[in-house]
């Protein structure tokens, strides 16, 4: 490592090495050649004067990229595309005359562009999915399992820990719908030209439409790609990368919804991330466990939410047929949006897989307050015993009251059940109340929830491909 230079941190600390490789430069410039060469057969199958031979070389180079030769280049021309045309024209000097025939930059920048896309988009797929997954057994596993609800982080009606999981899984639904349908109606942008009207490709073809577009349907096709735009200027619209950011945006948003719960769990120290045998939560404070990736997580899938608005803006601000203010723009915010959503993923499957409960402590919680929610159904018991409802509601009230001082000014633990079952008003025994206040009684259909949410998302589980995960590097 240069460390005399910037370096990107999503590459020494955080992102996968299968996501890196992915927008490396090899990556790039190896499918620039595969472009080309599949440009020249499909120009050749279409009767253009193109030999095998050339192909030939072409294919024998489309990997081993003359870096040196294009940097001397690209000094000389000012133009990444033509240096690397120049570069490959000096490896295949018989098909240097037809390299990059008929095409503007955009053919091979662009339609690499979307190639990369996709296979990242994949990734990101595949790895959400694993998150799922992991939640899935988690919310499974503790679906019964009570645990205090919180509206505005105030103690609420009862779920379980369970269920609380489902909440997370969902968001990530949401995102698996959305991945599929930008997946969906991904397209190759082809070979439109420099203005997107195809007209150097007509000139070609001796003014033969039905070649132009057959063209570029042969082009996708080798690509695995079923449709290509059918309109575009010189680059595909640049909505396309709004479309797609604003998608890994979607998935920051529902790994930081996961993140800041778990770090407000970890805080009532209720459920917690894994945490190493050797790990160091505090440079001072040897005894803290402080929850580092959840929080890695909330700053990264940040960023990638603040990149959002990144490519809002390049789609917005393009000028008719092309303009080159994107270029420099989206060679920074696209790939770093994956790169970044990718760590996201890394811990979050690392969390998820390893989560930590202490029953005690959330029973402890639950005893807490559940006097307090538990007051209707006292009431309403008392009811069918002979009691005053409007009575028993303002002796429960005054209870309450008095219950909760205690509690905020002198630091005690709730004793609205005995001041209940000392009063002359109630007729239940302080071993009937504890009875009413069973916390199953109080979940609702949580259990419930959570089984026919997993019964729901079976589908998507059992049909996604083995993944690699990489443990989160730091």
């Amino acid at each position: 490592m240069d460390n005399d230079k910037y370096i990107s941190p999503l590459s020494t600390r955080y992102a996968s090495s299968a996501m890196q490789n992915i927008f490396s430069t090899n990556y790039k410039f190896t499918t620039w050649r595969k472009l080309w060469v599949a440009l020249a057969k499909a120009q050749k199958q279409l009767g253009l004067h193109i030999t095998d031979e050339q192909i030939s070389q072409m294919q024998s180079f489309s990997q081993e990229i003359n870096y040196k030769e294009a940097e001397v280049q690209e000094q000389k021309v000012r133009h990444d595309v033509m240096a690397h045309v120049y570069a490959f024209g000096i490896q295949c000097p018989k098909a240097a005359p037809i390299i990059h025939l008929g095409a503007t930059s955009c053919y091979v920048v662009d339609n690499t562009d979307l190639i990369i896309m996709r296979k990242a988009l994949k990734i990101i797929k595949g790895k959400a999915i694993q998150v799922i997954k992991n939640l899935a057994s988690f919310a499974d596993n503790y679906k019964n399992m009570p645990t205090l609800g919180f509206t505005h982080f105030q103690p609420a009606q009862l779920t379980t820990v369970g269920k609380r999981a489902c909440l997370w899984i969902y968001d990530l639904v949401l995102d698996i719908e959305e991945i599929n349908f930008v997946l969906n109606n991904l397209k190759f942008l082809g070979s439109k030209g420099t203005t997107g009207t195809q007209a150097s490709f007509l000139q070609l073809f001796e003014n033969d439409s039905a070649k132009v577009t057959q063209l570029e349907q042969i082009i996708a096709k080798e690509f695995d790609f079923d449709e290509v735009y059918s309109v575009s200027g010189q680059t595909y619209s640049r909505k396309i990368d709004s479309r797609i950011v604003n998608t890994l945006a979607q998935v920051a948003q529902s790994s930081i919804k996961f993140s800041n719960d778990l770090r407000l769990l970890a805080h009532l120290k209720e459920i917690e991330e894994p945490f190493e045998a050797s790990q160091i939560g505090s440079s001072a404070m040897a005894y803290k466990r402080n929850p580092m990736r959840s929080e890695r997580m909330a700053a990264l899938g940040r960023y990638v939410i603040a990149d959002m608005q990144n490519t809002a803006m390049t789609a917005s601000s393009q000028w008719f047929e092309r303009t080159l203010d994107d270029s420099a723009n989206k060679r920074i915010s696209v790939p770093e949006a994956f790169l970044a959503i990718d760590a996201v993923l890394n811990l979050y499957i690392n969390i998820s897989s390893g989560l930590v409960v202490y029953p005690k402590i959330i029973e402890r919680h639950i005893l807490a307050e559940l006097p307090f929610m538990a007051t209707e159904n006292i009431m309403m018991e008392e009811v069918k015993l002979g009691g005053d409802r409007q009575k028993l509601h303002e002796a429960i009230r005054l209870h309450s009251i008095k219950a909760a001082q205690r509690i905020k000014n002198e630091g005690s633990e709730n004793d609205l059940l005995q001041r209940l079952a000392s009063d002359t008003m109630f007729t239940s025994d302080i071993k009937k109340l504890k009875h009413i206040l069973n916390p199953q009684n109080f979940i609702g259909r949580a259990a419930e929830q959570v089984e026919e949410l997993l019964k729901e998302i079976e589908p998507l589980l059992s049909s996604n491909d083995h993944i690699d995960i990489e443990e989160p590097k730091v």
